[in-house]
């Protein structure tokens, strides 16, 4: 199996995967996980708060939404990170240019992630060290050594069996030498055992159920290339449909119930192997302070971010409560940022093989990083 695994990624027992959760429209960080001991909360919120009641209590001040329950357990051992007040320096309040933003990294080309395994010159990468699951690349890996799209495993192929057409190219480039040789029997190889993974039925593990939405079978995906050991060093995910202006409730309670039990069901999954895989969860800004007429919120600054697994200090809400009161509110009425995003994901980084190189990921980029190890 090492064998295998070196040939795929030529950097042998490397097993350490970074898992990317965007949740794309906005997500309401205030709703997610609500400031329990701000008065200024319930005074804008008299409809839509999350109440003392009905929130799961984290620390005193902070509770999760009700509907993130599934997560309590994953909290309290130490395993899940809260981060609130997170955001980026965009104030446009605008969804293509705030997550153009945060997914660049800055005003740069290429984005965060791709430079973040470009950086990594020690470290080959294999045709699939970095996966998207979905339909394109999401601007974030944009610039990566190499990236492979795909919703499920079996659309890692060259369409059915193909043995003749595989015998035939593992024969050409065994005879070739350089870069292009490599890569082809380096795809080769992961052709080879995606396809001995397809043939095999995937069972999670410890009991582990996942549901039905395209959010929890992307999870079981990647638990399953986690688990594979096919050199998986970055995978991007969303989870879409946060922009909550009207009914929020109901357009965003569905989106935490999946959310939860993705994670959840992942954490369970993968029991021990949480320790190399890191999952972040990010979104490109919050809801507005205060409740509008219809039940919603709007565009706003500051939200959540969440760490799971990788070795965190984890059982914390992280970051500078900045306050709801009217004076120290953002713009036209918006959590302020305290945390950048950047500061989260810079110690994540460097755990997952960095090495001293943030400056080519986040350039031009002063990083405070964050104590999520400690």
């Amino acid at each position: 199996m090492a064998e295998v695994q070196k040939l795929l990624t030529g950097n042998g027992d490397e097993r350490r995967t970074l898992v990317v959760v965007f949740l794309r429209g906005g997500a309401d960080g205030l709703n997610l996980v609500a400031p329990l001991g701000d008065d200024g909360y319930y005074r804008a919120r008299p409809r839509i708060a999350i109440s003392k009641q009905e929130a799961v209590p984290l620390d005193g001040f902070y509770g999760l939404n009700p509907l993130l329950k599934p997560l309590e357990k994953v909290y309290k051992d130490g395993a899940l990170a809260v981060i609130h007040a997170a955001g980026s320096e965009d104030d446009t309040r605008s969804h293509f240019e705030a997550q153009d933003l945060m997914e660049h990294g800055g005003i740069i080309g290429g984005g965060w992630l791709g430079r973040f395994l470009r950086a990594q010159g020690n470290v080959a990468s294999g045709p699939l060290a970095a996966v998207a699951l979905g339909k394109s690349i999401p601007e974030c890996l944009r610039g990566a050594p190499g990236a492979t799209v795909l919703q499920s495993l079996d659309d890692f192929s060259l369409g059915g069996e193909r043995t003749d057409l595989t015998r035939a190219l593992a024969k050409l480039y065994g005879l070739q030498t350089g870069v292009l040789a490599e890569a082809g029997r380096d795809t080769l190889a992961a052709l080879d055992r995606v396809r001995r993974l397809r043939n095999t039925a995937y069972v999670p593990a410890h009991g582990a159920d996942y549901a039905r939405d395209d959010f929890s079978r992307g999870l079981r995906e990647i638990a399953r290339l986690i688990k594979a050991r096919v050199g998986l060093q970055a995978v991007s995910v969303d989870l879409g449909g946060w922009d909550s202006h009207f009914s929020q409730s109901t357009l965003m309670n569905p989106l935490m119930t999946r959310l939860a039990k993705g994670l959840a069901t992942f954490h369970q999954d993968l029991g021990a192997d949480m320790r190399h895989t890191t999952v972040v969860v990010m979104t490109e800004f919050g809801r507005r302070v205060e409740e509008n007429s219809a039940f919603g919120t709007d565009h706003g600054r500051g939200s959540v971010m969440f760490v799971m697994g990788g070795g965190i200090h984890g059982g914390r809400v992280l970051g500078k409560w900045p306050g709801l009161s009217r004076e120290v509110l953002d713009g036209p009425g918006d959590l302020a940022v305290t945390t950048n995003y950047r500061n989260v994901l810079a110690p994540i980084l460097q755990r997952h093989g960095a090495d001293g190189r943030l400056d080519q990921v986040f350039p031009s980029f002063a990083l405070e990083a964050l104590p999520l190890y400690g």
